[in-house]
């Protein structure tokens, strides 16, 4: 069953015991959920008659007990039968007895090695765990941050100072709530992330918002480390290295006199426990002493302690190194103190005033929003056959590749008498001679690739007039005898190859050779003999076929036709018939010399053949 303990007040950790195993006799007539039941009300009878004496116990420690009573033979458990309640009653009076038995080495033995499992962990586990709890502390300030949608003036200062806390709060070096501190750590990151830069901050994506989060903790504890080494800050950063120095020599100290003072003592009850194992009347006097447990004590609080001081001599390591980074830093801050000097032209030659003359009407693009400018405006593949591009999607370390002029845009360079402005890798790299370029617009990209070489020697002339552009431009390997003494062991290194990713499949033949299997051979002599007979019998029949009205449908049919087309025939003999009109005239119907009319009716119709 699981049984949660109390770890530390930030978790629970679940601490497994197989008591299935322990006391198989008992559960395996019954169902699980019943079986863990009975053994929880088992270990909580036993907590609350510990707790009627006087001793708190915890669960696990009870746990351990019960498994060590069970699996002791001496104790009587038999795994054969059902556990009755008499062997319950057993059980936890053994339990209580053990467990309340405060001059029994083993007992402190058992609450030692509960106690070691339940507290100690790696440092890689506790690392993990205390990063993992400032995570947690952490998402609700980072998520006020992320899905904040300030737009007017009050709400951006407020997000401003939401960063602010963010940053103290993540690298624990100050409380967001001193004053001094909250001025340091503002100044420090307005130097990288001045509030105009808060827009920009907004558009982003919430996953690439935590990103940055994480970056400008980082630059500006850097930045307040500096300063508190400079003399010039560092309010509320403890002094870690001298915290260390005089903790670690304290710790290990402590530690080999306990590790020194057990191991004398398990010395001893070893050499007496020798003597004991040739003497049987010395063992038997020694047997009420229990000193064996007392030898099994020992040399577990020895195992510990061993375990405990590989930590400390990490921790000196790191110590070590602290130092090593200490005398780092110090020469990290001489060379920029010197270096400070250099830049004294700037004031002289261009003073504030003159500056924002010269900057009336101008917009101060920073490198970022150059970026972002072009960032849709991408290389088109299909307009360069000879030449290859790379992009982030098809590259897998695209970052890593070393890009020439340290990122600045060729084709810019040289065609504006040696203006500087970065490129953007997302436009497309091109790759030329082994080589890397990059450059701020789509259109100076496709001008450089026209014609390369042009560009690279109107830059190399260029550097000839200005020698400060060789080592700006890491032009060395064209001027090898200006080569700095820095960077005269990287000379000879080859550069970092693209790795290339692609979608590519590939499909394995079953069967490569073709199958010799004949499918016609027979080992049975008797089907040998039926296949005979049948073929014999086949040579005296013929073969009929019948066609149904309901079978003709289940077959295959074709037929072929003639088109229709137009056709006639004529008659040798043109023949027609006629009947004859009859034609009959009546005369005297005009009267005469007598006064009577007579009419004589005359037939004139021909006769049918004669028409």
């Amino acid at each position: 069953t699981n049984i949660i303990v109390e770890k530390s007040q930030e978790e629970k950790v679940i601490y497994k015991y197989n008591f299935e195993k322990t006391i198989s006799f008992y559960l395996a007539r019954m169902p699980p959920t019943q079986a863990e039941s009975v053994i929880k009300n088992i270990i909580r009878e036993i907590g609350q008659e510990c707790a009627a004496h006087g001793e708190i116990v915890s669960e696990t420690l009870v746990a351990f007990m019960v498994k060590a009573v069970v699996l002791d033979p001496s104790n009587g458990f038999n795994t054969d039968r059902t556990l009755l309640k008499s062997d319950v009653q057993k059980l936890v009076k053994l339990c209580v007895s053990r467990l309340l038995d405060s001059k029994n080495p083993s007992l402190d033995t058992i609450k030692m090695q509960v106690y070691f499992d339940m507290n100690y962990t790696s440092r890689g586990e506790f690392l993990e765990e205390h990063h993992r709890v400032i995570e947690s502390r952490l998402s609700s300030v980072s998520r006020e941050i992320t899905d904040n949608r300030a737009c007017v003036r009050e709400e951006l200062e407020s997000l401003y100072r939401k960063i602010v806390s963010y940053v103290l709060l993540r690298s624990g070096l100050g409380s967001p709530t001193d004053i001094k501190i909250v001025r340091e750590a503002t100044a420090a990151l307005q130097s990288v992330f001045p509030p105009v830069e808060l827009g920009t901050f907004l558009t982003l994506s919430k996953k690439d918002k935590e990103r940055q989060l994480k970056e400008l903790t980082m630059i500006v504890t850097g930045i307040r480390l500096f300063n508190r080494d400079c003399g010039k800050g560092g309010e509320g950063i403890d002094d870690l290295p001298a915290i260390l120095q005089e903790a670690i020599p304290v710790s290990t100290q402590h530690v080999d006199s306990q590790l020194e003072a057990v191991q004398d003592q398990a010395y001893r009850y070893t050499a007496i426990l020798e003597k004991a194992a040739k003497n049987p009347l010395l063992s038997q006097e020694l047997q009420p002493y229990m000193l064996k447990e007392a030898l099994y004590n020992a040399r577990q609080y020895e195992i510990f302690l061993q375990i405990i001081l590989p930590i400390f001599i990490a921790l000196s390591n790191v110590w070590t190194s602290f130092q090593d980074e200490t005398v780092l830093i110090s020469v990290l801050s001489n060379l920029m103190t010197h270096l400070e000097p250099f830049l004294g032209a700037h004031e002289l030659f261009f003073p504030e005033k003159v500056m924002q003359d010269l900057l009336d009407g101008v917009t101060v693009k920073t490198d970022m929003y150059r970026m972002k400018e072009h960032m849709e405006d991408r290389v088109n593949l299909a307009d360069f056959r000879k030449l290859e591009w790379l992009f982030p999607e098809t590259t897998a370390n695209f970052d890593k590749l070393l890009i020439q002029y340290r990122g600045f845009c060729p084709y810019t360079f040289a065609t504006t008498d040696g203006l500087l402005l970065p490129g953007n890798p997302a436009i497309g790299i091109l790759k030329y001679k082994e080589k890397y370029y990059t450059f701020n617009t789509r259109d100076a990209a496709y001008s450089f690739a026209e014609n390369p070489e042009n560009y690279i020697d109107i830059i190399r002339e260029k550097a000839k007039k200005n020698a400060e552009l060789i080592q700006l431009l890491e032009l060395h390997q064209q001027f090898e005898t200006l080569i700095p003494y820095s960077q005269m062991k990287d000379v000879n290194k080859h550069y970092t190859k693209p790795i290339t990713k692609c979608e590519s499949s590939t499909q394995t033949d079953t069967h490569l050779l073709p199958p010799t299997i004949v499918r016609s051979y027979e080992w049975n002599e008797w089907e040998l003999r039926r296949q005979a007979i049948k073929l014999a019998n086949l040579r005296q029949k013929v073969t009929h076929s019948v066609q149904t009205d309901l079978s003709h449908m289940r077959r295959e049919n074709c037929s072929q036709v003639y088109p229709s087309k137009d056709a006639s025939t004529q008659s040798m003999t043109e023949g027609s018939s006629r009947v004859p009109r009859p034609q009959i005239y009546i005369a005297g119907l005009r009267g005469g010399k007598t006064k009577t009319t007579r009419g004589v009716k005359v037939n004139l119709t021909r006769a049918v053949d004669e028409t």
